[in-house]
C-alpha cells in the first residue's frame, strides 16, 4: 500500500512539474539599449512580468501549446510573438520605436500650412486675415510668405518665378475654375472666398502632392469647416458696402450662409482716384456663399456654392492714344461642390466628389465686343488605407472637362469665333511612409491624358524629411509638373504639347517655444514652355513648345510670438533668380513680375488699456526688369523698388463689436510696376513712354462689424 501511494505522489508531482513552463528573456531596442519596465504576458491570461534595468525577464505559467506572447511599452509598437510556450526561452525581442503624430517627422518641403490643427502650422487662420494691408483677403496675406513675389497691379499669387496662371485654387480637394474675380487691365484683384467658412488652408511652393496636378509653380488647398462650434449672425457696415452671414445647426447638420454686396463709387467720390484712370461706373458687385454639412457615424456630406456678379466702367490711360480708352466689364460667376467621405472597416476611407463652374464674361473696349462663356467640371474619386502609424496607401482617379467659347465683334459688326473643349483624365497612387520617429518620406506618382492634346504624360513625386533634434528637421523633396498651356493660347492652337516643370527643394524648419525658423533653397527647371511670334497670342501667331527657362532662390521665415508680450510678428525673405525663354520673348530674360529680392515685415499688437489690435506690414520688392525698345538690349532695365507700409486698427467697443480701421500704403508711395511704350517713335527717333501706377497710391478703408452669437462672446476680429 505504501509502494502504491509512493507512486501515485510521484505521478501527480511530475505531471505538475511537467506543467508549469519558464519564459524567459530580453527586451532592447533598435540600437540594442536595454528597456527597462516593459510589460511582457501571455495573451488571454495573467501571467506575465516586467523587465528590470537590464530588459531581463522571466515568468511561470501553466498554459500550454500555442500561445501569444505580448511585449508592450509606452512609446513603442507592441511586439508579438507566436508560438509553443516550451520554445519561449531566452528571446531577444527588438521593439520599435512607435510613431508620435505629435512629436514625430513631419513633410514639410515646399508646403507652408495655416491651420488651428496642424503641427506644422506656421501660421492660422486668424493670421491670413488680420494682417494689415490684406483687407480681409487671404491671398493679400500669403504675399507675406516667402517664396511669393508681390505684383500690385495683379493681385494673384506668383510663386518662385512662376506666372500667376501656374497656381492652381482647390476646395475641399476639388478644383476652382476662377479663383479670383474679374477686373481692368492693371487693376488688382482679389480672391472670391470669404476666409470665416474655412479652417485651414495649405500653400505649397513646390513639391506638392501626386493628388493634384496641372499647376507648374503651386497649389493652394481650402478646406471649409467641418464644424462649426455655435449658431451666429454676422452683421458687417464699411465703407465699400456691406454683409450679411449667418450660421444655423441642427443636431449632425449645419448651415452656414454669406452674402456682400461691394460698390466703390462712394469712395471714389470722396477721393477719386488721379492716376491715369477715370471712372464712369466704379467697381460693384453682389456675392454670396453657402456651405451645408451633414455627419453621420461614419461619415461626411460637405455641400458648398459660391456666386459673384461683379462690373464696372472704367477709362484708362493708353500712350498710343489722345484721349483715355474705355474699358466695360460685367462678369458673373457660378461655383459649386459636393464632397463626401465615409470611414469602412480595417481603416479604410472611401472620398468622392465633383465640383462645376459657370462663369460668362462680355467685356467692351471701345466700341469692340468681347463674350467670353466657360463651363468647367471636375470629379474624383479616392481611397486611402491605414495599415499602420508607419504606412499608409492613398490612391484616386479624377476627370476634368471644360469647354470655352469666345465670340469677338469688331466695330464692323464682324463676328471671330475661338474656343476649345478639353477633357482630361488623371490616376494618382501616393504613400507615407513613417521608418521612425525621425526619419519618414513620401512617394507618389501621377498620370495624365489629355485628349486635347492627345498627350499622356507621367509625373514621379517623392519628400523626405529626417529630424536630428526634437524641434529641427531637414526634408527634401522632388517632382515632375505638367499643365495645359494657358486658354488663351490652346483657343488658337490646339496642337501643342503640355508645358513642364521639374522641382529641387531642400527645407529645413525649426520651431520651439511660439518661435519658428525656416529655411528653404530650390530649384525649378521649365521645359515646353508656348512660344509664339506676336505681341499678344492670336489666330494667325505661329506656335510651339520650344521655350525653356529655369528659377532658383532661398526662402528665408522667422515668426516670434513669445519674446514680447502681446506682440507677435514675422519676416520673410526671398531671394529669387530666374529667366525664361518663353511667350513672345526674343532671347531668355527675366519676366517683369519676378524681383530679385522680396521681405515682408508683419507685426500685430494688442493693447489691452486701449481694446485693441494695432497691425503694421512692411512690403519691399526690389526692381522687376521691363524692356526699353529705345535700347538694344531685351529686359534690361528695372523700376525702381517697390515699398509698401500699412496699417490696420481694430477696436473693440464690446465683446462683440468692432470698429476696424485700416489703410493700405500708409506712407502713399508712388510704385511703378511697368512702363508702356509707344507703338511708333517720335520725331526725335524715341519711343515715348508712361508708368503703370496703381489708380490711387493709398486706399483707407473703414467698418463696423456686430457678432451675434449664442456664447455671447464671438466676434468677427478673426476675419479682419
Amino acid at each position: 500500500m505504501k509502494n502504491v501511494f509512493t507512486c501515485f505522489f510521484l505521478i501527480i508531482g511530475s505531471g505538475f512539474l511537467f506543467a508549469q513552463q519558464t519564459i524567459t528573456g530580453t527586451v532592447t531596442d533598435a540600437k540594442n539599449n536595454p528597456i527597462e519596465g516593459a510589460n511582457i504576458y501571455l495573451e488571454g491570461t495573467y501571467d506575465g512580468a516586467s523587465s528590470d534595468s537590464k530588459g531581463h525577464f522571466t515568468f511561470e505559467t501553466e498554459e500550454s501549446g500555442t500561445q501569444t506572447l505580448i511585449v508592450s511599452m509606452l512609446s513603442y509598437d507592441p511586439h508579438y510573438e507566436m508560438g509553443e510556450v516550451s520554445y519561449f526561452k531566452d528571446l531577444k525581442i527588438k521593439l520599435t520605436e512607435a510613431i508620435n503624430s505629435l512629436s514625430g517627422v513631419t513633410l514639410t518641403a515646399g508646403t507652408f500650412e495655416a491651420g488651428d490643427n496642424s503641427k506644422v502650422s506656421v501660421l492660422k487662420p486668424l493670421d491670413i486675415v488680420t494682417t494689415a494691408g490684406a483687407t480681409g483677403d487671404f491671398v493679400a496675406a500669403l504675399q507675406t510668405l516667402p517664396g511669393t513675389s508681390t505684383v500690385n497691379e495683379d493681385g494673384r499669387l506668383f510663386v518662385r518665378g512662376g506666372t500667376a496662371e501656374e497656381t492652381q485654387v482647390f476646395i475641399d480637394g476639388l478644383r476652382v475654375f476662377q479663383p479670383f474675380n474679374a477686373t481692368a487691365n492693371n487693376m488688382p484683384t482679389r480672391g472670391r472666398f470669404s476666409p470665416f467658412l474655412f479652417k485651414g488652408i495649405s500653400f505649397s511652393t513646390g513639391g506638392y502632392s501626386a493628388e493634384y496636378g496641372q499647376a507648374l509653380s503651386s497649389v493652394l488647398l481650402l478646406n471649409t469647416i467641418d464644424e462649426p462650434d455655435q449658431e451666429k449672425t454676422e452683421i458687417s457696415v464699411m465703407s465699400v458696402g456691406g454683409g450679411l452671414g449667418h450660421t444655423e445647426i441642427w443636431g449632425n447638420q449645419s448651415l452656414s450662409i454669406n452674402t456682400a454686396y461691394l460698390n466703390l463709387a462712394p469712395y471714389e467720390a470722396l477721393l477719386p482716384s488721379t492716376q491715369g484712370v477715370r471712372w464712369n461706373s466704379p467697381y460693384e458687385s453682389i456675392s454670396g456663399e453657402a456651405v451645408f454639412r451633414s455627419i453621420g457615424d461614419k461619415s461626411m456630406l460637405k455641400l458648398y456654392t459660391g456666386f459673384n456678379h461683379s462690373n464696372l466702367d472704367i477709362e484708362q490711360e493708353d500712350i498710343n492714344y489722345e484721349d483715355f480708352v474705355r474699358f466695360q466689364l460685367k462678369n458673373n460667376n457660378l461655383y459649386f461642390n459636393a464632397s463626401y467621405k465615409y470611414y469602412l472597416a480595417n481603416d479604410w476611407s472611401l472620398t468622392s466628389g465633383a465640383s462645376i463652374a459657370w462663369d460668362t464674361n462680355a467685356i467692351r473696349i471701345e466700341s469692340d465686343k468681347v463674350d467670353a462663356k466657360e463651363t468647367a467640371s471636375h470629379l474624383k474619386l479616392k481611397a486611402r488605407k491605414n495599415y499602420s502609424s508607419r504606412f499608409d496607401l492613398s490612391f484616386g482617379a479624377e476627370y476634368f472637362n471644360t469647354d470655352y467659347d469666345e465670340t469677338y465683334t469688331d466695330i464692323e459688326s464682324n463676328d471671330f469665333e475661338s474656343g476649345y473643349s478639353e477633357g482630361l483624365a488623371a490616376v494618382f497612387a501616393e504613400s507615407d511612409i513613417f521608418l521612425s520617429n525621425r526619419f519618414a518620406l513620401k512617394l507618389g506618382v501621377r498620370g495624365e491624358h489629355n485628349n486635347l492634346m492627345e498627350a499622356f504624360k507621367v509625373s514621379p513625386r517623392v519628400s523626405l524629411a529626417y529630424k536630428p533634434k526634437e524641434n529641427g528637421q531637414f526634408s527634401f523633396a522632388y517632382g515632375d509638373f505638367y499643365q495645359r498651356p494657358i486658354g488663351q493660347v490652346v483657343k488658337f492652337d490646339k496642337d501643342l504639347q503640355m508645358e513642364k516643370a521639374s522641382h529641387y527643394i531642400l527645407n529645413y524648419q525649426h520651431i520651439n517655444n511660439g518661435r519658428t525658423f525656416r529655411a528653404e533653397a530650390y530649384f525649378k527647371d521649365y521645359d515646353q514652355l508656348v512660344k509664339f511670334d506676336t505681341e499678344q497670342p492670336q489666330f494667325n501667331s505661329v506656335y510651339s513648345n520650344s521655350g525653356d527657362g529655369y528659377a532658383k532662390g532661398l526662402d528665408v521665415f522667422w515668426r516670434d510670438n513669445k519674446s514680447i508680450n502681446n506682440l507677435d510678428y514675422w519676416v520673410s525673405y526671398s531671394y529669387l533668380d530666374t529667366k525664361r525663354d518663353y511667350r513672345n520673348f526674343s532671347v531668355s530674360a527675366t519676366p517683369n513680375f519676378a524681383a530679385q529680392h522680396n521681405l515682408s515685415v508683419v507685426t500685430k499688437y494688442w493693447v489691452e488699456q486701449l481694446r485693441s489690435q494695432i497691425g503694421f506690414s512692411y512690403s519691399y520688392g526690389s526692381g522687376r526688369p521691363y524692356d526699353n525698345p529705345n535700347t538694344a538690349e531685351f529686359m534690361a532695365e528695372k523700376t525702381k523698388s517697390y515699398n509698401n507700409l500699412s496699417f490696420n486698427w481694430a477696436y473693440l467697443i464690446d465683446q462683440q463689436k468692432i470698429l476696424y480701421f485700416s489703410v493700405n500704403n500708409l506712407l502713399s508711395i508712388n510704385n511703378v510696376s511697368n512702363y508702356q511704350y509707344s507703338d511708333t517713335p517720335n520725331m526725335d527717333g524715341v519711343f515715348d513712354r508712361r508708368a503703370i501706377t496703381p489708380p490711387a497710391d493709398s486706399f483707407f478703408f473703414v467698418g463696423f462689424f456686430w457678432t451675434i452669437s449664442t456664447d455671447k462672446k464671438s466676434n468677427q476680429l478673426d476675419n479682419l
